[in-house]
This record gives structure tokens, sequence and C-alpha cells, in this order.
């Protein structure tokens, strides 16, 4: 599996197009809050633990740049300066929101 296409379609929707006909979809803050890097993953495993409000980062959400990592990843460079995680093309693939997918997901 490989994009084909890949397009910010609002300021907070991709659309990934697929080699094997599948027409993805991803919400923003989504892959924002799945990002792959351990400094994320940590804040997140530590979220679950708090009650306290998320805190609002400018930026946080907000897409600023896609790059391709080899044959297997994409990187993103978000607003508030980050850009360590690298989705590869299989985690993309299991965290896609289309409506196919969330189906799947709820059968």
């Amino acid at each position: 599996m490989v994009p084909t296409s890949i397009k910010q379609i609002s300021s907070s929707e991709l659309a990934v197009d697929w080699d094997d006909g599948h027409k993805g979809k991803h919400n923003l803050p989504v892959l924002r809050r799945y990002c792959p890097c351990a400094a994320c993953k940590i804040e997140a495993e530590e979220g679950e633990k708090a009650v306290l409000l998320p805190v609002l980062i400018p930026g946080r959400n907000e897409l600023k740049g896609i790059e391709k990592v080899g044959n297997y990843a994409l990187q993103f460079r978000w607003g508030d300066g980050h850009s360590t995680g690298i989705y590869t093309y299989d985690y993309l693939r299991q965290i896609c929101e289309c409506d196919e997918c969330t189906q799947v997901g709820r059968e």
C-alpha cells in the first residue's frame, strides 16, 4: 500500500488516495493526537491518567508540510514546530477515518 495522492482538502482534513483504490480521510487533530513519536506517545499515556483539561497550543493541529520518508512513511510538520513523528503507510491506513474504515470498526 502506497499513497498515490495526498491533499489537504480543508483546514482540518487530509485526503489520501492509495494505490489499491482506497480513498482515505484523516482529521488533522486526530492525526496529531496519534503522532507516533516517542514524546507524543508518553504525553498521550500521561494524558490518559490525568483529569486535567487539555492545554490548547496555537498551531498544534495546523498542518504546515508533508514530507515523504523513504518508500514507507510520511512525516508531518505542524504549526507549533513539531515534526518528529514518522507515520508509516500501514499506520496511516490503521487510523483511517473514512466511512468505510469507521464502519468496519463498528461491526
